[in-house]
Protein backbone atom coordinates (compact mmCIF):
# COMPACT_ATOMS: atom_id res chain seq x y z
CA UNK A 1 0.00 0.00 0.00
CA UNK A 2 0.94 3.51 -1.15
CA UNK A 3 1.76 6.56 1.19
CA UNK A 4 -1.77 7.78 -0.93
CA UNK A 5 -3.71 5.30 0.68
CA UNK A 6 -2.15 6.46 4.59
CA UNK A 7 -3.67 10.01 3.54
CA UNK A 8 -6.84 9.05 1.97
CA UNK A 9 -7.66 6.21 4.84
CA UNK A 10 -6.19 8.44 8.12
CA UNK A 11 -6.45 12.25 6.94
CA UNK A 12 -9.07 12.18 3.93
CA UNK A 13 -6.66 13.65 1.74
CA UNK A 14 -7.33 12.29 -1.96
CA UNK A 15 -4.09 13.26 -3.99
CA UNK A 16 -4.66 14.84 -7.68
CA UNK A 17 -0.96 14.53 -8.53
CA UNK A 18 2.51 13.42 -7.26
CA UNK A 19 5.65 16.01 -7.13
CA UNK A 20 9.36 15.67 -5.94
CA UNK A 21 10.60 18.71 -4.13
CA UNK A 22 13.92 18.35 -3.04
CA UNK A 23 14.39 14.58 -3.25
CA UNK A 24 10.93 13.85 -1.36
CA UNK A 25 7.82 12.60 -2.75
CA UNK A 26 4.69 14.98 -2.48
CA UNK A 27 1.48 14.57 -2.59
CA UNK A 28 -1.30 17.89 -4.35
CA UNK A 29 -4.17 18.27 -2.78
CA UNK A 30 -5.92 21.83 -4.26
CA UNK A 31 -3.58 24.67 -3.45
CA UNK A 32 -1.46 22.14 -1.13
CA UNK A 33 1.34 19.82 -1.08
CA UNK A 34 1.38 17.23 1.57
CA UNK A 35 4.70 15.18 2.35
CA UNK A 36 5.41 12.49 5.04
CA UNK A 37 8.02 12.24 7.71
CA UNK A 38 9.09 9.84 9.07
CA UNK A 39 8.85 9.99 12.90
CA UNK A 40 9.92 6.09 14.37
CA UNK A 41 10.89 7.33 18.14
CA UNK A 42 11.84 11.08 17.28
CA UNK A 43 8.32 11.57 18.05
CA UNK A 44 9.38 14.16 21.09
CA UNK A 45 11.70 15.95 18.70
CA UNK A 46 9.25 16.47 15.98
CA UNK A 47 7.26 18.30 18.55
CA UNK A 48 9.49 20.63 19.16
CA UNK A 49 9.99 21.60 15.67
CA UNK A 50 6.73 21.90 14.63
CA UNK A 51 5.62 24.42 17.12
CA UNK A 52 8.74 26.28 15.79
CA UNK A 53 7.19 25.39 12.19
CA UNK A 54 3.67 27.65 13.40
CA UNK A 55 5.97 30.22 14.96
CA UNK A 56 7.64 31.00 11.71
CA UNK A 57 4.43 30.44 9.77
CA UNK A 58 3.03 33.59 11.53
CA UNK A 59 6.05 35.53 11.31
CA UNK A 60 5.43 34.86 7.17
CA UNK A 61 7.61 32.37 6.50
CA UNK A 62 4.96 31.08 4.63
CA UNK A 63 6.70 28.44 2.79
CA UNK A 64 7.45 26.55 5.85
CA UNK A 65 6.38 23.02 5.97
CA UNK A 66 3.72 22.80 9.03
CA UNK A 67 2.06 19.37 10.56
CA UNK A 68 -1.68 18.26 9.96
CA UNK A 69 -3.43 16.35 12.62
CA UNK A 70 -4.98 12.86 11.45
CA UNK A 71 -8.62 12.38 11.19
CA UNK A 72 -8.73 11.15 14.74
CA UNK A 73 -6.61 14.65 15.96
CA UNK A 74 -3.51 12.58 16.03
CA UNK A 75 -0.13 14.61 15.46
CA UNK A 76 1.19 11.01 14.52
CA UNK A 77 0.19 7.58 12.37
CA UNK A 78 1.10 4.71 12.64
CA UNK A 79 0.70 2.64 9.11
CA UNK A 80 2.37 -0.24 8.18
CA UNK A 81 4.69 -0.45 11.33
CA UNK A 82 5.94 2.72 11.19
CA UNK A 83 4.69 5.90 12.65
CA UNK A 84 5.24 9.24 10.14
CA UNK A 85 3.81 12.73 10.69
CA UNK A 86 2.34 14.52 7.81
CA UNK A 87 3.31 18.21 6.69
CA UNK A 88 1.91 20.69 4.13
CA UNK A 89 3.17 23.66 2.54
CA UNK A 90 0.44 25.68 0.95
CA UNK A 91 3.17 28.56 -0.55
CA UNK A 92 6.18 27.36 -1.69
CA UNK A 93 8.90 29.73 -2.24
CA UNK A 94 9.55 31.77 -5.68
CA UNK A 95 12.85 31.91 -4.65
CA UNK A 96 14.10 35.52 -4.45
CA UNK A 97 17.61 36.97 -5.07
CA UNK A 98 17.37 38.47 -1.51
CA UNK A 99 21.18 38.80 -0.26
CA UNK A 100 21.61 35.23 1.56
CA UNK A 101 23.68 37.13 4.47
CA UNK A 102 20.64 39.31 5.21
CA UNK A 103 18.27 37.30 4.74
CA UNK A 104 19.61 34.93 7.79
CA UNK A 105 20.31 37.71 9.47
CA UNK A 106 16.52 38.80 9.61
CA UNK A 107 15.39 35.10 10.45
CA UNK A 108 18.01 34.95 13.26
CA UNK A 109 16.01 37.77 14.52
CA UNK A 110 12.54 36.65 14.46
CA UNK A 111 14.14 32.93 16.18
CA UNK A 112 15.48 34.76 18.96
CA UNK A 113 12.06 36.31 20.01
CA UNK A 114 10.96 32.70 20.48
CA UNK A 115 9.57 32.52 23.62
CA UNK A 116 10.49 28.65 24.76
CA UNK A 117 13.63 27.05 24.22
CA UNK A 118 13.41 23.75 23.27
CA UNK A 119 15.43 20.89 24.97
CA UNK A 120 15.03 18.13 22.64
CA UNK A 121 16.62 19.67 19.59
CA UNK A 122 18.79 22.47 21.08
CA UNK A 123 22.56 22.38 20.85
CA UNK A 124 22.44 25.92 22.23
CA UNK A 125 26.04 26.13 25.22
CA UNK A 126 26.73 22.31 24.74
CA UNK A 127 28.65 21.78 21.29
CA UNK A 128 32.00 20.65 23.30
CA UNK A 129 30.15 17.49 24.80
CA UNK A 130 28.80 16.47 21.13
CA UNK A 131 32.04 17.35 19.59
CA UNK A 132 33.96 14.95 21.75
CA UNK A 133 31.14 12.53 21.65
CA UNK A 134 30.96 12.39 18.13
CA UNK A 135 35.04 11.96 18.00
CA UNK A 136 34.42 9.13 20.48
CA UNK A 137 32.26 7.57 17.93
CA UNK A 138 34.29 7.80 14.98
CA UNK A 139 37.39 6.56 17.02
CA UNK A 140 35.54 3.86 17.76
CA UNK A 141 33.02 2.67 14.91
CA UNK A 142 35.80 3.46 11.49
CA UNK A 143 38.40 0.81 12.81
CA UNK A 144 35.26 -1.96 13.35
CA UNK A 145 33.81 -0.51 9.78
CA UNK A 146 37.47 -1.42 8.34
CA UNK A 147 37.87 -4.35 9.83
CA UNK A 148 34.27 -5.40 8.32
CA UNK A 149 35.15 -4.29 4.92
CA UNK A 150 38.50 -4.28 4.05
CA UNK A 151 38.41 -2.64 0.92
CA UNK A 152 40.44 0.38 -0.95
CA UNK A 153 37.72 3.13 1.01
CA UNK A 154 38.40 1.75 4.27
CA UNK A 155 41.95 1.78 4.21
CA UNK A 156 41.93 5.86 2.87
CA UNK A 157 40.25 6.04 5.33
CA UNK A 158 41.88 4.17 8.19
CA UNK A 159 45.26 6.18 6.77
CA UNK A 160 44.06 9.75 7.01
CA UNK A 161 41.94 9.11 10.54
CA UNK A 162 45.06 10.21 12.97
CA UNK A 163 44.70 13.60 11.16
CA UNK A 164 41.04 13.96 11.67
CA UNK A 165 41.70 13.01 15.28
CA UNK A 166 44.20 15.75 15.60
CA UNK A 167 42.15 18.73 13.76
CA UNK A 168 39.24 17.75 15.18
CA UNK A 169 40.88 17.56 18.92
CA UNK A 170 42.32 21.31 18.09
CA UNK A 171 39.13 22.52 17.09
CA UNK A 172 38.23 21.29 20.74
CA UNK A 173 40.42 22.93 22.35
CA UNK A 174 40.10 26.31 20.74
CA UNK A 175 36.47 26.25 21.21
CA UNK A 176 37.37 25.10 24.99
CA UNK A 177 39.68 28.41 25.05
CA UNK A 178 37.09 30.61 23.34
CA UNK A 179 34.21 29.50 26.11
CA UNK A 180 36.22 31.81 28.56
CA UNK A 181 35.65 34.91 26.14
CA UNK A 182 33.99 37.51 27.60
CA UNK A 183 33.49 39.65 24.98
CA UNK A 184 29.73 38.85 23.58
CA UNK A 185 26.66 40.59 22.87
CA UNK A 186 22.90 39.95 22.54
CA UNK A 187 23.86 38.37 19.12
CA UNK A 188 25.16 35.31 21.31
CA UNK A 189 21.46 34.58 22.14
CA UNK A 190 19.96 31.18 21.03
CA UNK A 191 17.72 31.34 17.69
CA UNK A 192 16.28 28.28 15.55
CA UNK A 193 18.97 27.21 13.46
CA UNK A 194 18.82 24.19 10.47
CA UNK A 195 21.23 21.22 11.22
CA UNK A 196 23.63 22.07 8.02
CA UNK A 197 22.53 25.55 6.51
CA UNK A 198 22.63 25.54 2.34
CA UNK A 199 20.82 28.32 2.24
CA UNK A 200 17.54 26.52 3.39
CA UNK A 201 15.75 29.77 3.71
CA UNK A 202 15.32 30.59 -0.51
CA UNK A 203 14.62 27.16 -0.77
CA UNK A 204 11.21 26.33 -1.91
CA UNK A 205 9.74 24.80 0.99
CA UNK A 206 11.53 25.36 5.10
CA UNK A 207 11.39 21.92 6.07
CA UNK A 208 10.66 21.75 9.91
CA UNK A 209 12.39 17.94 10.70
CA UNK A 210 16.28 20.37 9.92
CA UNK A 211 15.45 22.87 12.75
CA UNK A 212 17.46 22.74 15.85
CA UNK A 213 17.92 25.88 18.23
CA UNK A 214 21.63 26.93 19.23
CA UNK A 215 24.04 29.56 18.60
CA UNK A 216 23.21 31.47 15.35
CA UNK A 217 26.96 31.11 14.24
CA UNK A 218 25.87 27.41 13.77
CA UNK A 219 24.49 28.29 10.47
CA UNK A 220 27.14 31.51 9.51
CA UNK A 221 29.49 28.28 9.92
CA UNK A 222 28.09 25.57 7.70
CA UNK A 223 27.39 28.05 5.24
CA UNK A 224 31.07 29.48 5.18
CA UNK A 225 31.89 25.75 5.41
CA UNK A 226 29.83 25.25 2.08
CA UNK A 227 31.43 28.14 0.34
CA UNK A 228 34.84 26.85 1.46
CA UNK A 229 34.25 23.67 0.32
CA UNK A 230 32.67 24.44 -3.26
CA UNK A 231 35.89 26.68 -3.76
CA UNK A 232 33.83 29.86 -3.76
CA UNK A 233 35.69 33.20 -4.35
CA UNK A 234 36.94 35.00 -1.28
CA UNK A 235 34.96 37.94 -2.20
CA UNK A 236 31.44 36.23 -2.05
CA UNK A 237 32.67 34.55 1.38
CA UNK A 238 33.63 37.97 2.79
CA UNK A 239 30.05 39.61 1.37
CA UNK A 240 27.59 36.48 2.95
CA UNK A 241 29.16 37.65 6.13
CA UNK A 242 29.35 41.52 5.37
CA UNK A 243 25.37 41.48 4.61
CA UNK A 244 25.18 39.26 7.60
CA UNK A 245 26.66 41.76 9.95
CA UNK A 246 25.25 44.91 8.49
CA UNK A 247 22.02 43.34 10.37
CA UNK A 248 23.63 41.49 13.20
CA UNK A 249 27.05 42.55 13.96
CA UNK A 250 29.20 39.86 15.21
CA UNK A 251 30.92 39.78 18.48
CA UNK A 252 34.20 38.57 19.28
CA UNK A 253 33.09 35.68 21.26
CA UNK A 254 31.05 35.18 17.82
CA UNK A 255 33.79 35.20 15.86
CA UNK A 256 35.56 33.13 17.91
CA UNK A 257 32.43 30.17 17.95
CA UNK A 258 33.22 30.22 14.52
CA UNK A 259 36.27 29.86 13.85
CA UNK A 260 36.28 26.66 16.17
CA UNK A 261 33.16 25.36 13.81
CA UNK A 262 34.80 25.44 10.70
CA UNK A 263 38.29 24.11 12.40
CA UNK A 264 35.99 21.09 13.67
CA UNK A 265 35.58 18.73 10.59
CA UNK A 266 32.27 18.21 10.70
CA UNK A 267 32.07 17.95 6.35
CA UNK A 268 34.49 14.45 7.44
CA UNK A 269 31.81 12.97 9.59
CA UNK A 270 29.08 14.28 8.18
CA UNK A 271 30.44 11.85 5.01
CA UNK A 272 31.49 8.83 7.20
CA UNK A 273 27.59 9.48 8.75
CA UNK A 274 26.12 9.20 4.95
CA UNK A 275 28.26 5.90 4.10
CA UNK A 276 27.79 4.14 7.45
CA UNK A 277 24.14 4.90 7.15
CA UNK A 278 23.73 3.96 3.47
CA UNK A 279 22.17 7.18 2.59
CA UNK A 280 24.89 8.06 0.13
CA UNK A 281 24.37 7.03 -4.08
CA UNK A 282 28.43 8.39 -4.44
CA UNK A 283 30.76 6.42 -4.61
CA UNK A 284 32.40 6.95 -1.45
CA UNK A 285 35.91 6.44 -2.06
CA UNK A 286 35.63 9.27 -4.71
CA UNK A 287 34.00 11.48 -2.28
CA UNK A 288 36.22 11.29 0.17
CA UNK A 289 39.18 11.06 -1.71
CA UNK A 290 38.07 14.70 -3.24
CA UNK A 291 37.67 15.72 0.90
CA UNK A 292 40.66 15.08 1.52
CA UNK A 293 42.26 16.77 -1.88
CA UNK A 294 40.41 20.28 -1.17
CA UNK A 295 41.08 20.13 2.62
CA UNK A 296 44.73 21.69 2.18
CA UNK A 297 42.95 24.66 0.34
CA UNK A 298 40.20 24.62 3.07
CA UNK A 299 42.75 24.72 5.79
CA UNK A 300 44.81 27.35 3.87
CA UNK A 301 41.30 29.71 3.19
CA UNK A 302 40.71 29.23 7.41
CA UNK A 303 44.11 30.57 8.23
CA UNK A 304 43.26 33.92 6.42
CA UNK A 305 39.63 34.08 7.37
CA UNK A 306 40.08 36.42 9.77
CA UNK A 307 42.02 38.57 7.01
CA UNK A 308 39.24 38.13 4.48
CA UNK A 309 37.02 40.02 6.60
CA UNK A 310 39.01 42.65 8.39
CA UNK A 311 39.58 41.39 11.91
CA UNK A 312 43.09 42.02 12.96
CA UNK A 313 43.30 39.24 14.85
CA UNK A 314 46.77 40.38 17.16
CA UNK A 315 45.22 43.39 18.33
CA UNK A 316 41.93 42.16 19.04
CA UNK A 317 43.74 38.93 20.70
CA UNK A 318 42.33 36.55 19.42
CA UNK A 319 44.20 32.97 18.68
CA UNK A 320 44.53 31.93 15.50
CA UNK A 321 45.94 28.72 14.80
CA UNK A 322 49.27 29.37 12.79
CA UNK A 323 50.23 26.00 11.93
CA UNK A 324 47.32 25.57 9.31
Amino acid sequence: MSMETMLATHYNIQASEKVVLAGRDGYKQDEYVYFTISSDNREIIHMEQAALAYYLLENNYRHTAIPVANTNGDWFTVFQNNTYMVVMVEHLNNITRESNGRSLAAFHTIGTLYSFEPHQISCYGIWKKLWIDKLEAYEKNVPLAAKESPNDYFRMVMDTLPYIIGISENAIQYLQESERENRFDTVDQGTISFQRYTNNLQKSVIWLDDFVFDHPVRDLAEYTRGMLLSDAPSEEIVQFLHDYQSERPLSIFSWRLLYARLLYPVHFFDHFDSVMSGRTLEDPFTTYSSLITMQEEYEKKMRDLYQWVGLDSTSLQIPVLHWL
